[in-house]
């Protein structure tokens, strides 16, 4: 079993500084190829699997190796001394895959961040800097940890020296010491030089000797004790191995100059400089942040080992904004709100929500002046509980929250209700900066207060339930006042990029309604949804059956490799996409090759596929049946950047919209009890009603006004036809290309998804442009304007920032220009949604009816319709929704009404 690095050695000595040094592009380039660049892609398409496999391969070894001192090296360009002395050195390495270009970069970046110091020379690769650094250091006194996946570093080796080597991707690192090197090898780490020069090394397009292995080449090394040796007396070598190696010894003396590392590089800094100090907190945040590197643990594993973690323990507020906190027992809060609750105030809570009970079990207020306080809500007197209700409840008592949301639904468990927020800091932090995909509060509070909450927030921005009181009823004051300073820092943000009003009349408002129709839920037909889940676990087994008669034989049909082995090996079929774990298999690759050949194979795996993930969806929303019957899904206002809202727990987006599947499992979405029916509505065609009002284009207008079928019409200018001669695959094309055009299509993807040549699909473009000159001339507008001040912004002003605009990567600046064209229309709809709900949820209250919203997914709003009040609802919803907001393409709406959801279509 290997040695692994975590299982250290009695080889230093406790009193040694001990200096670690790291191969960065090495390593770098090990870690891109043990993590799947899909899984770990930005919304710009910057892969980040390299720098995620780095970061968390550093946090690990620095934690294992405690080390004083610390370096990262890294390789220039491939042109060095040796490539000099022997043009074809690392000729036969293959282009750097684009995936990789531009990792290196950024983790420099993060590595300057946590000012660890990083060398690159030059005309020398990582490795020579590593020796003279190694060497340097032993001479100092140093212990020298090698962390590097170069075998040629293995004559480093000494008693103070040790290679720490991935065997594993980087997860797993095996210790090369002196004893460890002789085991593997049968030689002593100065030997190993030799023993490379022998051997010849592919990687590095270094020749062998035919007939000689690695068996060989040590057996040669031991017998004459040195390379030197071993040329002077070349002649007693014997056999055809002998014979070779005198054919190839001028090859073999250049080996052995190029595997011998240089020690002598000039540094611009000395190993006593190297000593690990204090990071630059907020700047490792940001760029995790920018990155859309989502797992918390990584950023908790990296500070863990923090040299000036522990200064960050000892202050963890900075000074002048500690809080004169006050732990309330019975019948002390009534009098402390009276004193301190006529100013804004900072709520901090925390719940038991996830713990299944749905109870506040504690709460923190604080006040900018610098008081604070702490109350357990069981443990307050009833005067006390009414004094608190009646100051949430008071909309001139001003209150800043961090997810005012996740509050407002856990207090409506106690009867309480808050009227008066004035800042919620998740929404202003995503109103600010809306790409981002984290908004912790102990994230936003490092970057925009430039201090830490101790003990860090959990990932929702609550902290954990359950540690000592003494110390919790501290830290959430602390985190109730960061709160109250985050917005006061936010008001200013928000009023810089035009964003207040947002804020404050349409996300805000959102926000509570949204916590009603969560606290509402929707009722479900339990007994549905399981005969439903068996249908499609019936389904899966019979395209398992269905498959393997297919294939011939058994096999795993979850198992890329095996499926590979079956589709191009057994079957011969056509070759998709390479990728570093062979052919493609993903569904387009399966869709193409149904198409391509007459096997029924691909045909199956992708019913087998999609009959597993609504297997999976049924499932879950089985699952998150509540004990009064309903489900109760979460509304998300933070994730999606063009300010639509998404949904989770369940998520009802992952509900198919026009399949005969999707449908059975919508009439799982019945009326609850006491109700007469459900309704929904939704805008028919708002994105191309926003882009003609945005376009201006007067064709387009005048399609969506002339009362006829606006896809019809559409095609009928486009083909030069009349409306009678469009037939039904001239309105699908156009159909698409309109669409197309509001989610940012290029003619290739138009291709891909009529399944016609780019060619054509470019044709099919250029005359829609043709005759919608104006939906032309706006979107190559907008995508100029953004490119030129950085960002998209919706007609209510919301921003999407696109930095990439003006990336070198084609590949991030295309799929930026993609989201330039999105974000305004698709933003704009976002809002005319919030506007329309809020208008209807107000509307529904000033009337006194007891109707009520349920849902809102993929634009459509569902309404609970209670007796007698169909009639008063459909008119109010029409007149709300299709006056919300004037386009020159007027607004208009459908509605449906059934017992369940499907039935309730339109």
């Amino acid at each position: 079993m290997a040695e692994t690095a975590a299982k250290k050695t009695d080889t230093t000595s406790g009193d040694r500084p001990r200096l670690m040094l790291m191969d960065g592009h090495s390593l770098a380039y090990r870690a891109f190829f043990a993590l799947p660049a899909e899984n770990f892609t930005t919304a710009t398409g910057q892969p980040t699997n390299a720098i995620y496999g780095f970061a968390s391969m550093l946090a690990n070894t620095l934690r294992d190796e405690a080390p004083t001192h610390f370096a990262v090296a890294f390789d220039v360009s491939r042109k060095t001394w040796r490539s000099e002395e022997f043009t074809e050195y690392k000729a036969n390495r293959s282009k750097t895959p684009d995936e990789f270009k531009g990792q290196v970069q950024l983790i420099g970046e993060l590595l300057d961040a946590m000012h660890a110091d990083r060398f690159a020379v030059e005309g020398f690769e990582a490795d020579d800097i590593i020796a003279t650094l190694a060497t340097q250091a032993e001479a100092a006194g140093f212990d020298v940890l090698i962390v590097t996946g170069d075998r040629d570093s293995f004559q480093l080796v000494s008693e103070h020296v040790t290679v720490l080597y991935p065997t594993k991707g980087v997860s797993e690192l095996t210790r090369f010491t002196p004893e460890k090197v002789l085991e593997k090898y049968g030689l002593t780490p100065s030997q190993y030089p030799d023993f490379a020069a022998l051997r010849g090394d592919p990687s590095d397009n270094l020749p062998g000797i035919p007939g000689v292995g690695e068996k060989t080449a040590a057996k040669w090394i031991n017998q004459f004790g040195s390379f030197a040796e071993l040329v002077e007396r070349v002649e007693e070598v014997k056999g055809k191995a002998g014979q070779n190696l005198r054919e190839h010894l001028e090859s073999v003396k250049l080996n052995r100059r190029l595997t011998e590392l240089e020690r002598q590089v000039e540094l611009d800094r000395t190993v006593a400089d190297l000593e690990r100090v204090a990071y630059d907190r907020k700047a490792v945040t940001l760029l995790l942040d920018s990155l859309e590197i989502r797992n918390p643990s990584l950023r908790e594993r990296l500070f863990a080992v923090d040299p000036g973690a522990e200064e960050v323990e000892a202050a963890p507020v900075a000074a002048g904004v500690a809080v004169d906190g006050a732990v309330l027992g019975a019948g002390a809060l009534k009098p402390w709100l009276a004193e301190h609750g006529t100013v804004p105030l900072g709520l901090a809570t925390v719940d038991t929500w996830a713990l299944g009970t749905g109870s506040v079990a504690e709460v923190a207020l604080a006040t900018a002046a610098g008081p604070a306080a702490w109350f357990d809500p069981t443990e307050v007197d009833e005067e006390d509980e009414r004094a608190f209700a009646a100051w949430l409840a008071d909309p001139a008592r001003p209150k800043v929250l961090h997810n005012a949301k996740g509050a407002m639904r856990v207090f409506a468990e106690h009867g309480w209700t808050i009227e008066g927020v004035t800042m919620d800091t998740a929404l202003a932090a995503y109103l600010v900066k809306p790409g981002r995909r984290s908004f912790d509060l102990d994230a936003l509070t490092l970057e925009y207060l430039g201090r830490e909450l101790a003990p860090p927030a959990a990932a929702d921005g609550q902290l954990a339930f359950g540690a000592d009181e003494e110390a919790e009823a501290d830290a959430l004051m602390v985190q109730a006042r960061a709160i109250l300073d985050l917005g006061e820092a936010f008001t200013g943000r928000l009023k810089e990029v035009g964003a207040a009003d947002l804020l404050g009349d349409m996300e805000l408002p959102t926000s509570a309604l949204l916590a009603r129709m969560e606290r509402h839920g929707i009722a479900a037909d339990r007994a549905h949804l399981e005969s439903m889940e068996q249908m499609f676990a019936g389904a899966v087994q019979q395209a398992v059956r269905e498959a393997h008669a297919a294939a011939g034989h058994e096999f795993n049909l979850g198992s890329p490799k095996q499926l590979q082995e079956v589709l191009f090996g057994e079957l011969g079929l056509p070759k998709t996409k390479k990728t570093k774990t062979g052919y493609t298999t993903d569904a387009d690759a399966l869709a193409w090759l149904a198409a391509q050949t007459e096997n029924e194979l691909p045909v199956i795996m992708l019913r087998h596929r999609e009959q597993a993930k609504l297997r999976v969806t049924v499932e879950g929303l089985i699952k998150t049946i509540a004990a009064d019957g309903r489900i109760h899904t979460t509304f998300n206002q933070t994730v999606a950047a063009t300010g639509r809202l998404s949904s989770t727990d369940p998520n009802l987006q992952n509900i198919p919209v026009r399949t005969d599947e999707g449908r059975a499992i919508r009439r799982g979405f019945v009326v609850g009890e006491g109700y007469e029916s459900l309704m929904t509505a939704d805008y028919s065609q708002i994105e191309l009603r926003v882009m003609a009002h945005l376009s201006e284009d007067a064709g387009l207008i005048e399609a969506f006004t002339s009362g006829e079928d606006l896809h019809t019409t559409a095609a009928s200018q486009v083909f030069g036809v009349e409306r009678s001669a469009v037939d039904a695959e001239m309105r699908r094309k156009i159909k698409a290309m309109s669409y197309g055009l509001a989610y940012g299509l290029s003619a290739f993807g138009l291709s891909q998804q009529l399944g016609i040549e780019a060619a054509e699909a470019r044709t099919l473009m250029e005359a829609y442009f043709e005759r919608f000159g104006g939906v032309r001339d706006y979107l190559r507008r907008v995508v100029e304007e953004a490119r030129a001040t950085g960002y998209t912004a919706t007609l209510f002003g919301r921003r999407r920032y696109l930095p990439d605009l003006n990336s070198d990567n084609r590949q991030r600046r295309e799929a930026a220009e993609r989201m330039a064209l999105n974000a305004p229309i698709q933003g704009t709809a976002a809002d005319i949604v919030k506007i329309a709900m809020l208008r209807v949820g107000e509307a529904l209250r000033a009337a006194g009816l007891a109707s009520r919203m349920l849902l809102q997914v993929h634009d459509e709003i569902v309404l609970e319709i209670a007796p007698g009040e169909r009639e008063r609802v459909e008119a109010l919803l029409r007149r709300e929704m299709t006056t919300a907001v004037h386009l020159k393409a007027p607004l208009d709406v459908s509605v449906g009404v059934g017992r369940d959801w499907e039935s309730a279509a339109h």
